[in-house]
């Protein structure tokens, strides 16, 4: 399926903790191993993106409504790289504005860095450019399709439609 990439065998990808926003306005420290159990949906951005990151969220609210019942059984994930300016309560207001169940994780040079390769996540964060806090973030823009076991089991390209995704998704739970 054009913007489907089933990774098979799914791969276990490393545990990582991070300030997280968890649904209900709740702040602390959440790990991707907490999320086993559930599907999850994983995008990396960032809360002043002006393109991609807004349309991959509201491409997961159409997501979440095409799976129906179903969607009590995946967990959506917003992971910010620019955790300087994206706190937790940042991120959970931004969250808000899409579906309040989204969790979100604050991610910073030293959590990203050793999870970068399992995604073959890239982002920079383009400081130098003199607008002060004012900066944008390059970033890659695939969403990432986590097992209950926490392996990668599919990447979906960022021009993926959200009725290919939810598919997918639902073939993986009708398993």
């Amino acid at each position: 399926v054009p913007g489907v990439t089933p990774i098979e065998p799914p791969r276990t990808v490393a545990d990582f903790t991070m300030p997280a926003a968890l649904p209900g306005g709740e702040i602390g420290e959440l790990s991707l191993s907490d999320l086993e159990g559930k599907h999850t949906l994983v995008f990396f951005g960032y809360t002043r993106c002006p393109d991609f990151c807004p349309i991959t969220l509201a491409e997961f609210i159409q997501i979440k409504r095409a799976l129906g019942e179903r969607a009590d059984q995946v967990q959506f994930l917003f992971i910010s790289v620019d955790g300087e300016r994206d706190t937790p309560a940042a991120i959970r207001a931004y969250l808000d504005g899409f579906d309040p169940t989204f969790i979100g994780m604050s991610g910073v040079r030293e959590t990203l860095e050793p999870i970068r390769p399992d995604y073959g996540l890239y982002y920079e964060l383009r400081t130098n450019e003199g607008r002060g806090d004012n900066y944008l973030v390059d970033h890659s823009t695939p969403s990432y399709l986590i097992d209950p076991q926490r392996r990668l089991a599919a990447i979906y390209s960022y021009d993926a439609s959200a009725a290919i995704i939810a598919a997918d998704i639902a073939e993986r739970l009708a398993l």
